[in-house]
């Protein structure tokens, strides 16, 4: 596996993360299989209760982070003074500099699409005109191809048990950062929380995700200008996407993809009769997923 850059790699070997359950089959045979575990975290900010979210709690520091950025509660600009995480009650304290209360945004809340049922405060298009991506930024389809087969042989728990959804931050064809969790929303958030607490930033994101409105805020937020899915679009998620000039590619399985916005970005250069198609073990398990 040539993946010299990753620095964040998920760890299906992790006993924490999945427990083997015994049933049967189609044939009445009994069976036994892994089934991911999903456990309750409570996010503070500064003393002030602000969401409880189901994940498998394997980064939950970068979480935190990740979802205060994403809902406008941290800003760009403010220094952590402390991020605090006790396992025994299943909380996560992050501490800042500035002075914070967010009572008025907690009484209003918009339930999202993703797939563990998110929740978000506030104005979700706050501050998602004024993003600017970068107009420059090129990438080759070749370099998408071995992007994704990259991706797809990183040891997951995607294909360890399922039920999961796989994000990963990337520059060109090197990904950076690979994490999962239970809802694509909380993938997304660990993401945006390491790429915050370490000052790293990428060119690419990918989703095993649909690319919805929430999915296309959320990577303009983060200042990433080309978005990939190997799922499709909704309509939302493609007009806000050309509205921020953003590159939107999905249903990215073997040599097909689509891309509805932000096309100007792809530089086509990939010979198509010289690359594989999806491998027989990845498209019986994202079948049965998706």
């Amino acid at each position: 596996m040539d993946l010299p850059d990753l620095r964040v790699a998920p760890d299906p070997a992790d006993p924490r993360l999945t427990r083997r359950v015994s049933g049967r089959d189609q044939t009445g045979a009994v069976v036994e299989t892994s089934v991911t575990v999903e456990r309750p975290l409570t996010l503070y900010l500064n003393g002030q209760e602000i969401v409880t979210m189901m994940t498998i709690l394997d980064r939950p520091e970068d979480l935190a982070v990740g979802y205060l950025l994403n809902q406008g509660m941290l800003r760009t600009d403010d220094q952590l003074t402390a991020v605090e995480y006790d396992d025994d009650l299943g909380v996560v304290v992050v501490r800042t500099e500035r002075r914070t209360s967010f009572e008025e945004k907690l009484k209003k809340k918009t339930l999202t699409s993703g797939c563990a049922q998110g929740t978000a405060f506030g104005d979700l298009m706050e501050g998602f005109a004024e993003v600017k991506l970068d107009p420059e930024a090129r990438l080759r389809t070749s370099e998408l191809y071995r992007l994704l087969h990259r991706i797809n042989t990183v040891p997951s728990l995607y294909l360890e048990a399922g039920a999961i959804h796989g994000c990963a931050l990337a520059e060109g064809d090197r990904p950076l950062c690979y994490m999962e969790d239970v809802g694509r929303h909380n993938a997304v958030d660990k993401i945006a929380g390491w790429m915050f607490r370490e000052g790293v930033r990428g060119s690419v994101f990918y989703t095993t995700g649909r690319l919805t409105s929430e999915m296309v805020i959320k990577t303009v937020r983060m200042d990433i200008p080309i978005l990939v899915s190997r799922s499709g679009f909704t309509a939302w998620g493609v007009e806000l996407a050309r509205e921020a000039n953003l590159t939107l590619i999905g249903r990215c399985k073997g040599k097909r993809f689509t891309v509805l916005a932000g096309e100007e970005r792809l530089i086509w250069d990939a010979e198509l009769s010289y690359l594989e198609e999806e491998s027989a073990k990845h498209w019986r398990k994202n079948a049965r997923e998706e």
